[in-house]
């Protein structure tokens, strides 16, 4: 019968005869796409995991809310101690969670490339350092690095002080009632951001840092949903779609206020002036009073002669933010680093332009949005984790209190750098809140070459996407004795010295390690001492009621909600005596 239907010029239609060749077309194509992707195949059904359904593997399971998914791929992992991998459609991810495998990726030169999930970034973020690779990624690192060192970082305190008592002063508003803790974490890292890496004026902004702020919550939710969306994960889809007009208005809102602060810090450059203009004169509109900068312009000079007369301190055995004997490039002896590169972030970059270097307007642009979102939305969520855990465990926010009333004797002075070399119990309770509720959950790679596993014979071939499941490394059980058990002791020194160094990376490691890291732990621990230092926190919650979702930022579905009672900071006469500290949390 298919014969004559041939035989028949007037049976054949140019429909018919298209379906009849591209079945066969597309049987070729698929053979051909499967074939080219064998190696990924043989090496993947070596792996384990959970079993998944035929061709989409465990994609429903990414699909529904935010905090279901990630409960979800968390415990269908749960049973896999070293590696898990899963089907996402025909994506191969890749889950490692063993502080020896973690150790092979984070430490190498060779698998530096983002996953291409990244790529959803790029509207915003352009080539900065989250996302550029190869020797764009070397040149800027290298480039950007001194200006987050020790040195740099100490003349930064008055403005930490400053903006951490302007918290203080936001909070009393609320005046014992439950409210989320987020939102003023959220605007107070931002403006701190805005006075020191950016060196400009909370004052040159028409509106709080908390429009920036809630800007950048939703484009992440945007970029979530892109990640889970197998439909806009299509940039034709997506640009039909209402999320792309959207994704417009709030990246006006974000490269404007970066905009603004290139524009002010080069109008301060062509005055010659260099370092944060916070202090300087402004108009009511924002704008800078020029004659301000001449007046101030000596002043800034002595300041810088001084800093340079100053000694230049290492501080032996502080981690900042990572396990000891863990090195990067932040940890470069201060005095192997050139005066000219003891600037802060923005002035080094417009200053490495002036004089030749090859980084471009647009490339400094990408860079100061890199930092902008990196640097504060990372520690909005640390900061409002460590408020919720001291509302939970009020043994251990006694404890935190005693230090600081040791530390200050009951006055009302700023915070200086030698004061948060002892705060050793505040780090410990900081550090462990980083470890049960690391802010960047997941870190993916993008592997080009295949990568042979330490803890088992496996190998993840290339093409895969391996994703280092920070949230499962830091609650191991085969590393950490009471995973699940909130416990500052866990970074006593005796028992840090026990354990791998890669256990605990709650800024990465290695080459493309947080270039933030000091940063964000000095801020982090003024912030939260000023708090502590005037409030005590209270919360009708316990960990077990967290409903955690990890769009892009590890946070709370239902928010940090705790309540604050005035304190009066107490002189103390001895330090606090050593107690039990570990805390019952979810299992």
């Amino acid at each position: 019968m298919a014969l004559e239907v041939l035989k028949d010029p007037q049976m054949i239609s140019p429909a018919s005869v298209f379906y009849f060749l591209l079945l066969p077309l597309l049987s070729l194509w698929y053979i051909y796409w499967r074939m080219s992707r064998r190696h990924l195949y043989e090496l993947a059904d070596r792996l384990p995991g959970p079993k998944g359904l035929p061709i989409v593997g465990q994609l429903f399971d990414v699909l529904g809310p935010a905090s279901s998914v990630f409960s979800t791929v968390i415990r269908k992992s749960s049973e896999f101690p070293h590696v898990c991998k899963m089907w996402l459609g025909p994506k191969l991810l890749v889950f490692i969670y063993d502080p020896k495998d973690v150790e092979i990726l984070l430490s190498s030169q060779v698998y530096i490339d983002k996953a291409s999930e990244y790529k959803f970034f790029k509207p915003w973020l352009g080539d900065g350092l989250l996302i550029s690779t190869g020797h764009k990624w070397r040149s800027h690192r290298k480039l950007i690095a001194p200006t987050f060192h020790l040195n740099v970082l100490k003349s930064f305190i008055d403005l930490f002080n400053e903006n951490s008592r302007n918290v203080v002063r936001k909070l009393q508003s609320e005046g014992g009632k439950t409210f989320d803790c987020h939102d003023y974490m959220s605007e107070a890292t931002v403006e701190i951001l805005l006075e020191t890496a950016m060196g400009v004026s909370k004052k040159t902004q028409d509106k709080s840092g908390y429009e920036y702020a809630l800007a950048v919550m939703k484009m992440c939710d945007i970029l979530h949903l892109r990640h889970r969306s197998l439909f806009l994960r299509s940039e034709f889809i997506f640009t039909l779609s209402k999320y792309y007009k959207e994704q417009g208005r709030l990246l006006d809102i974000i490269h404007g206020l970066t905009k603004k602060v290139i524009k002010y810090k080069k109008e301060a450059f062509k005055m010659g002036t260099r370092g944060s203009l916070a202090k300087y004169e402004w108009t009511e509109n924002g704008e800078l009073i020029t004659e301000s900068l001449n007046g101030n312009s000596n002043g800034n000079a002595q300041k810088e002669e001084k800093v340079k007369d100053e000694k230049v301190t290492t501080v032996e055995g502080l981690s900042f933010g990572q396990a000891e004997g863990l090195k990067d490039d932040l940890d470069v002896d201060d005095n192997n680093v050139g005066e000219k590169k003891r600037l802060a972030f923005l002035d080094l970059l417009l200053e490495s332009a002036q004089n030749g270097a090859t980084i471009t307007d647009t490339e400094i642009k990408e860079q100061v949005d890199t930092i902008m979102f990196e640097g504060h939305d990372t520690t909005a969520a640390g900061s409002s984790f460590f408020l919720s855990l001291m509302g939970i465990h009020q043994h251990i926010q006694d404890r935190v209190i005693d230090e600081l009333d040791e530390i200050f004797q009951g006055s009302d002075r700023h915070c200086t750098f030698q004061d948060t070399l002892e705060m050793k119990y505040l780090e410990r309770c900081l550090m462990e809140t980083l470890r049960m509720y690391p802010p960047v959950p997941l870190i993916a790679r993008e592997l080009q070459e295949d990568l042979k596993l330490a803890s088992t014979d496996h190998v993840i071939p290339r093409g895969a996407t391996i994703t280092v499941a920070t949230i499962k490394l830091h609650r191991n059980p085969l590393v950490y004795k009471n995973p699940n058990v909130f416990d500052p002791d866990n970074f006593l020194p005796e028992r840090q010295a026990n354990r791998h160094y890669y256990a605990f990376v709650p800024f990465s490691a290695g080459p493309r390690s947080c270039v933030g890291r000091k940063y964000a732990m000095l801020k982090l621990k003024i912030l939260l001492s000023t708090i502590l230092r005037n409030y005590r926190v209270y919360s009708d919650l316990t960990e077990e009621d967290f409903r955690l979702q990890a769009d892009i930022i590890l946070k709370r579905e239902e928010g940090f909600r705790v309540r604050l009672k005035p304190r009066k900071p107490q002189a103390s006469m001895k330090s606090p005596t050593p107690t039990n500290t570990a805390a019952p949390t979810m299992s």
